[in-house]
């Protein structure tokens, strides 16, 4: 399972609905809040076993993606 894969699973769950996402799809057009942001990290970070850190200023699933990647390489 590639990291968008996972990712649209996780994002999906978090929303409620199956969700259509692309590395060019941002935060806002899916409507996440900054708490429904906070649940996400908290289960991906726990589904890949890392720590993303505090305060991600993150607009796109793309940027999100790439930051899920580093973690796991860095692990």
């Amino acid at each position: 399972m590639t990291t968008l894969e996972k990712l649209k699973e996780i994002l999906s769950e978090c929303k409620g609905e199956e969700l259509d996402i692309t590395p060019e799809t941002t935060f806002e057009e899916l409507e996440f809040d900054s708490l429904d942001k906070v649940d996400i990290v908290m289960q991906i970070e726990e589904a890949y076993d890392i720590s993303l850190g505090e305060n991600m200023q993150l607009s796109t699933v793309g940027e999100l993606i790439e930051k899920i990647d580093e973690a796991v390489a860095n692990k």
